[in-house]
């Protein structure tokens, strides 16, 4: 018997529970594999199709499965290298897309998806816009609650993500939030999405592995 397997299944059902009774669409995968196999007939050719930063859209391959499917694609790295004006725009093109695809920060055991964003465009695109939003997480991003979702972006997730991205901020030598308003804070916007107001818009894509930070 796969142990972690088995208590991964358990919790993730859980979960998805909460997120069904909220207007979500919930999904359980045992790994990645398995998941963009399930892609690969979800999302229909010729879609209009962008993401948000997230490492764990880069380490399930969905980036990379996007790019080489059959799909138009609203690329920001792309963008990013162009110019900040063409990332700007991509942006706002990104409210159109058929599918947006993300990870988040947390989620707590009752179904709440809880972000931490600093520019708020991937926060805006899953709130607001995208036709469909696909949220990719592992089951080490759930939580028990609201409080402890804060807790783990704010002293895991965002100085970790500071790191990533070379931030001049606190949490880069400290390891921990320190509620800075410095010019390199990636702490902008706290989002706690706690239903999905078109049913099944939000899906979620949980994966029982650790992805991400």
């Amino acid at each position: 018997m796969d142990v972690k397997n088995v208590y991964n299944t358990v919790i993730a059902e859980r979960v998805i529970i909460g997120l069904e009774q909220a207007g979500f669409e919930g999904h359980y995968f045992e790994n990645t594999k398995s998941m963009i196999t399930f892609l690969k007939d979800f999302v229909p050719n010729g879609s209009l199709v962008s993401w948000g930063g997230s490492i764990t859209l880069d380490e399930t391959g969905v980036i990379e499965f996007l790019k080489k499917g059959n799909y138009k694609v609203l690329d920001r790295e792309a963008a990013a290298a162009e110019s900040q004006e063409k990332l700007m725009q991509l942006y706002i093109d990104t409210f159109s897309a058929d599918f947006y695809f993300t990870g988040t920060n947390a989620i707590t055991m009752d179904g709440k998806l809880v972000n931490l964003d600093g520019r708020g465009n991937r926060v805006a695109a899953m709130t607001f816009g995208p036709k469909n939003v696909i949220v990719v997480a592992g089951v080490n991003k759930i939580v028990a609650n609201e409080q402890e979702a804060i807790s783990r972006i704010r002293n895991c997730a965002a100085p970790l993500n500071a790191i990533r991205l070379s931030k001049k901020a606190p949490c880069v030598s400290s390891g921990k939030c320190e509620d800075c308003f410095d010019s390199g804070c990636i702490c902008s916007y706290t989002v706690v999405t706690r239903r999905s107001p078109v049913k099944g818009r939000i899906k979620v894509f949980l994966i029982g592995e650790n992805l991400g930070y």
